[in-house]
């Protein structure tokens, strides 16, 4: 077996320090990973430069869908600037239409805003209808790579729409899955030649400290910690060992 590589997804500095030190292979950074992950912060973005590993910062203006206004994308515009003053390597974005399939003329946009940068398309793809349409949008808009778990809420519940992501892509797009990827589940992914790339927080849910902190709405009770161990080890797997 080939090496796979590991990309992890984090929202903090700690979360960045325990990625790397782990062995990951790739950063996406963003804030808010209970949301799904939200634009991250320009401090974090400039801490997330410093590192040894390419980072790609996530471009998402709010929590929610991702039907985007003419202001909303304007606003992503201005935040893929930013990442591209702070030295990442890329961005990672998505856009849909009320009918739930891709918005080809806003992704468009937003790739051609991030020109010189790298592009994945983040699970919005997993909203689509049609797989396959939604495959050909993300190579003719030019990603590198889609994030999915198959149009499911996990990998493990996606299996078949990833085979069906794969199919369609015909190599022309990496296809990297995505959401509930742990030591638990990898093996199932492991025999499929065309996955060279897996995404996972790596992470364990933390006890929120509780008190005024949760009762104002300063911190989620579904918070997440990066951990360098389960980074290790999943990496380990991954090679085979």
């Amino acid at each position: 077996m080939a090496d796979i590589l590991l990309e992890v997804c984090v929202d903090s500095a700690a979360g960045l320090e325990a990625a790397v030190s782990g062995g990951a292979d790739r950063i996406e950074l963003c804030s808010a990973l209970a949301l799904g992950g939200l634009t991250p912060t320009l401090g974090l973005m400039h801490q997330a430069a410093r590192v040894p590993i390419p980072v790609y910062a996530m471009i998402r203006p709010r929590a929610g869908d991702f039907i985007y206004s003419p202001v909303e994308v304007e606003m992503m515009k201005v935040e893929i600037e930013a990442v591209r003053h702070a030295g990442l390597a890329g961005v990672v974005i998505g856009a849909n239409r009320p009918d739930g399939r891709l918005d080809h003329a806003v992704l468009k946009a937003l790739v051609t805003a991030a020109e010189g940068l790298g592009s994945t398309l983040h699970r919005s793809f997993d909203l689509v209808p049609d797989i396959a349409e939604a495959v050909d949008v993300a190579v003719d808009v030019g990603f590198e790579r889609i994030l999915s778990a198959g149009g499911a809420r996990t990998v493990a519940e996606g299996m078949e729409g990833l085979q069906a992501a794969i199919a369609a892509a015909r190599g022309r797009v990496s296809i990297m899955p995505g959401a509930g990827v742990t030591l638990a589940t990898i093996d199932a992914l492991l025999s499929w030649p065309a996955v060279t790339e897996v995404h996972s927080s790596c992470s364990r849910v933390v006890c929120a400290s509780g008190g005024k902190l949760l009762a104002f709405g300063f911190e989620s009770p579904e918070a997440r910690s990066t951990e360098a161990a389960m980074v290790a080890a999943l990496k380990q797997r991954l090679r085979g060992n």
